[in-house]
């Protein structure tokens, strides 16, 4: 088949800190891509503006000649998958009922599927990645929020409502820190700001650690990678930390594990890029809190797509007939 032959659809991950796009082909492989900072685009209008321009570009500069299908969009937070329609975005402001299909689809002129994020990475991850693998699997990504799929009988499962999967407000704690989406929620120890705050309280107090060194002293460049960095060579506190944080998601997972028996748990993300002692810690700390008859037939991997799992997925949505 013919590159011109080829479906391609526009990817378009919206993420707490940033927005990603891309044009995707029917094989899964990137044809180019853009990015913003999800702040430079102020409110639904400013961002439809964004896109907008962003998918001109891209489709005027590298689009040409090739067959356009559609185009997909992964929002983190509360979706109906049928009407395109936003109930909410915890981690994003100002976007609380909005029709963001039937919007976007006048602005681009194209067939625009909307879903949550992380389903639409299960897509991705199902068609071209890890996902391949497995009919029950949950999915999982580490970022501004904790997001999750599921896919149950080879399916994505979306529940009742279009919002099933929400494992980042999964309490881990029935009297821990109180959000909108409830109390003890994974994300709200484990999401890239809590971790950050957790670096900062354990520099604070005094013990030695190299991690603000890793950033030049500067404490507005600390990051999960910093913490990771840091456990990589060693340092004590640094480890401690991320097995607090593994730990965490190891509470989350083991109680899904026993609601729906996956194969496994695929995690993406930036949190989860090139970390294979993050990944070692989270299998040891699952291991401790399920029964072996569950663990031992349990993977816990790391997505094959990447960074790129999210956009991939969301162009993966628009390629759906």
């Amino acid at each position: 088949m013919s590159e011109t032959e080829l479906r391609h659809a526009v990817g378009i991950d919206f993420g707490g800190t940033s927005v990603k796009l891309a044009l995707v082909d029917e094989r899964g492989k990137i044809r180019a891509r853009r990015k913003f900072a999800t702040k430079d685009a102020v409110g639904v209008e400013g961002w439809l503006d964004r896109v907008e321009r962003e998918v001109a570009d891209i489709v005027g500069k590298e689009g040409a000649g090739k067959q356009l299908v559609g185009a997909g969009v992964g929002v983190p937070g509360f979706v109906d998958f049928e009407r395109g329609f936003i109930f909410d975005l915890p981690n994003v402001p100002g976007w609380t009922g909005v029709e963001l299909g039937s919007l976007l689809a006048k602005r681009l002129a194209l067939r625009v599927r909307v879903d949550n994020d992380v389903n639409a990475m299960a897509l991705g991850e199902c068609t071209f990645g890890t996902g391949r693998a497995y009919q029950h699997a949950v999915f999982v990504t580490l970022g501004t929020g904790v997001g999750g799929g599921l896919l149950i009988n080879n399916r994505i499962y979306r529940g009742a409502h279009s919002m099933a999967g929400e494992i980042g407000h999964v309490s881990i704690d029935m009297n821990g820190v109180q959000s909108p989406t409830g109390f003890g929620g994974v994300e709200q120890y484990v999401g890239n700001r809590r971790i950050v705050e957790q670096m900062e309280r354990a520099i604070d107090s005094g013990r030695p650690t190299i991690m603000l060194d890793l950033v030049g002293g500067d404490r507005s460049k600390l990051s999960p990678k910093t913490l990771k960095d840091a456990a990589d060579q060693g340092d004590a506190v640094a480890l401690e930390l991320l097995n607090h944080i593994t730990d965490c998601l190891a509470t989350a997972f083991a109680s899904i594990a026993y609601v729906i028996q996956p194969q496994a748990f695929i995690v993406g993300g930036g949190v989860a890029e090139d970390a294979k002692l993050l990944f070692q810690m989270l299998r040891d700390n699952v291991k401790k809190r399920l029964s072996p008859f569950f663990y031992r037939s349990l993977e816990i991997k790391p997505a094959e797509l990447s960074s790129d799992a999210g956009v991939i997925g969301c162009a993966t949505l628009g390629l759906l007939e």
